[in-house]
């Protein structure tokens, strides 16, 4: 008779001879590292991967999102924002409220064509629309 596990759990019975090794895979956010499309993205632009972490802020101006094209921009990172801010159409406004604070684990249900672009570095811009991408870097990004 095969012992018994404590406090009433049932223990898996194996087959006499059988080696059972356990799981070994660790479970993480989409979003936690660079995928394959980001880093291939950077590299076909030229630039050195910097990915944003999951719980890292970025501005999203929500009300905008609805227009064309989709921008999006990265300055460098604060303590408090990982430095892109992402709208929707032609005008990028002054206004306060324009962006909302947002995490970057939450942009694939808002923004999921920018997704690919979140590993470019400081410095780079992105314009996207129907049938139409543009990237390219833009160091007076680097001095705000």
């Amino acid at each position: 008779m095969a012992p018994r596990a404590p406090g009433g759990s049932v223990r898996p019975r194996r087959s006499s001879g059988v080696v059972v090794r356990p799981l070994n895979f660790t479970v993480r956010h989409p979003m936690e590292a660079p995928s394959r499309v980001q880093i291939a993205v950077c590299l076909r632009f030229g630039a050195v991967p910097e990915p944003c972490e999951p719980e890292a802020v970025l501005g999203l101006a929500l009300r905008t999102l609805d227009a064309t094209p989709l921008n999006a921009l990265r300055h460098p990172a604060t303590k408090d924002s990982c430095g892109w801010y992402v709208w929707g159409g032609v005008e990028l406004s002054r206004r306060a409220d324009f962006f909302s604070p947002m995490h970057v684990k939450h942009l694939p249900e808002y923004a999921p064509a920018l997704v690919p672009y979140l590993a470019l570095p400081p410095g780079w811009r992105v314009l996207l629309a129907p049938q139409h991408e543009d990237v390219w870097y833009d160091a007076a990004l680097l001095g705000v």
